[in-house]
């Protein structure tokens, strides 16, 4: 399969490139924006590898991006990739150009790499898009994270458009919903919270980037009767 995953080269992203790359029938693209060392570093591990450089900020860089989704005869697409702060402050304190931003630079170029994804996919008339979520959150946000939560509920409806709008022509649109995991978007949270977190986990401990990696290499490799679903990964918490 051609593979490409958006934000690749850090964080969960990285262990998702490098779960797929384990596979030596996949070619995997990945993004990347300042994670330089890191592309370098998986490149060098995995032949069947090629990092892109890519920042959501930079409209020519993701027209650039854009342009290479038929040449790569792409087969699935991960949005993965994330702009932004997840954690801001009390939704009365936001100012509004902060809504407005982070759906500019976060949202709107993930609808324009889908679309044109999609575009491809109805010709050949085969494809999957896998996206990344936190849809176990849209219920009980954590305090200071409104503008994070939204944006990744808008995704979560796309995706249910994605997948009904395109299942006469084979293509897939599912999603990953993973509950807290220790990346680089949550080293800032204090250790006290983290183990709070542990505490009250059925599990007593926190999910990996590794377990969640592979929810992902399922759905890359699932029927595609497999359409349209959420796979929420926080150990059943959500059917209490």
């Amino acid at each position: 399969m051609n593979i490409l995953i958006t934000g690749g080269a850090s964080g969960l992203g990285e262990t998702i490139t490098r779960t797929l790359a384990k596979d030596s029938s996949n070619k995997v693209y990945f993004t990347y924006s300042k994670s330089d060392a890191n592309a370098r570093m998986i490149e060098g591990e995995f032949a069947n590898t090629q990092g892109i450089k890519c920042d959501f900020l930079d409209a020519d860089s993701v027209s650039a991006l854009i342009s290479m989704v038929s040449k790569i005869e792409l087969d699935v697409l991960i949005n993965n990739a994330f702009w932004g702060t997840p954690v801001k402050t009390y939704f009365h304190k936001i100012d509004i150009q902060e809504f407005a931003t982070d759906f500019t630079n976060y949202i709107i170029p993930t609808i324009q790499i889908t679309q044109t994804a999609i575009g491809y996919f109805r010709k050949k008339k085969k494809g999957k898009v896998i996206t990344i979520l936190t849809s176990f959150l849209l219920n009980t946000p954590p305090m200071g994270s409104s503008v994070y939560v939204a944006n990744k509920a808008y995704l979560q409806s796309l995706v249910k458009s994605w997948a009904t709008e395109n299942m006469a022509f084979n293509i897939s649109s599912n999603s990953v919903s993973p509950s807290f995991m220790l990346t680089n978007l949550t080293s800032d949270v204090d250790e006290r919270i983290i183990e709070q977190i542990k505490d009250s986990h059925p599990l007593k401990n926190l999910l990996t980037t590794s377990e969640a990696a592979e929810a992902v290499l399922f759905l890359a490799n699932a029927s595609a009767q497999i359409n349209g679903i959420d796979i929420v990964l926080n150990a059943g918490v959500n059917l209490k």
